[in-house]
């Protein structure tokens, strides 16, 4: 696939937008499936500013995302992170979940072990590596899924009570990552209703009900619900990449 996502943000006085190629490998590569470029415009004459480096962009927003999205919802008294996945995603979320949370331990799962193994190597604290989703996911208070599957492979009767899921992977309509009970059971938030309702199998397949935009609670119109099962689909918006990439472009510009 090859997306386009442009973006304007009166309020950041940004112009943006994002090429991205998306490849399903059938074997492990060394190649990412997501490679990106993001394009910055001046917004008063549309004249070219910078080309950057959109694989980076989209790891760090992302993350950062699934961050805010956390800290809204997760548990009051959150103890163990658990990680489904070990791709790029699974380094930036890792890096900015470590940076703004304390867990007691933290869990990673992979298709192949391999890799899950390498991850628990590179990163800086201490990462159990298990051998199964579910042995990753019982009684975690925070999960991540950050997976190239295309049929679930997290299980609501797995899925301590209380416990918030950040569900990163399954972009495609007809790809899942969470079953049916899991997305049922609970209180689902997104990042955009439009964007989920036509392009996040998981919530199209289950028919389960959005309750609100991750948007709206920090806004406050809608309510956090932190002492319930919380699932936040993400999918990822333009303007995300437009912010960032503008605050990339001004630390640059100014030497930092």
């Amino acid at each position: 696939f090859l997306g386009v996502m442009p973006a304007y943000s009166a309020a950041d006085d940004a112009l943006t937008t994002k090429l991205v190629t998306f490849y399903e490998h059938k074997k492990d590569s060394s190649v990412p499936s997501h490679q990106a470029t993001v394009l910055l415009f001046d917004p008063r004459n549309g004249s070219l500013k910078a080309v950057l480096d959109g694989s980076v962009i989209t790891a760090k927003r992302t993350a950062a995302v699934s961050a805010i999205a956390t800290k809204l919802l997760m548990p009051a008294f959150a103890e163990v992170l658990c990680i489904l996945g070990a791709g790029v995603q699974a380094y930036s979320h890792y890096d900015i979940f470590t940076e703004l949370f304390t867990f007691k331990e933290i869990r990673i799962w992979n298709r192949t072990k391999e890799k899950a193994v390498k991850f628990a190597n590179s990163v800086n604290g201490p990462v159990q590596v298990c051998s199964s989703a579910q042995e990753a996911v019982t009684g975690a208070d925070v999960i991540i899924t950050v997976t190239m599957a295309t049929t679930p492979i997290l299980f609501g009767d797995w899925v301590k009570p209380g416990a918030h899921i950040n569900a990163v992977g399954a972009s495609r309509p007809d790809w899942r990552e969470l079953d049916d009970e899991l997305m049922k059971n609970s209180v689902l938030f997104v990042d955009s209703r439009e964007a989920a309702l036509t392009e996040s199998g998981d919530v199209i397949l289950s028919g389960a009900e959005i309750f609100a935009e991750l948007g709206e609670v920090v806004k406050g119109t809608k309510p956090a619900l932190p002492e319930k099962t919380t699932v936040f689909k993400s999918l990822g918006m333009a303007v995300e990449d437009t912010v960032a990439a503008k605050l990339v472009y001004e630390s640059w510009s100014a030497g930092n």
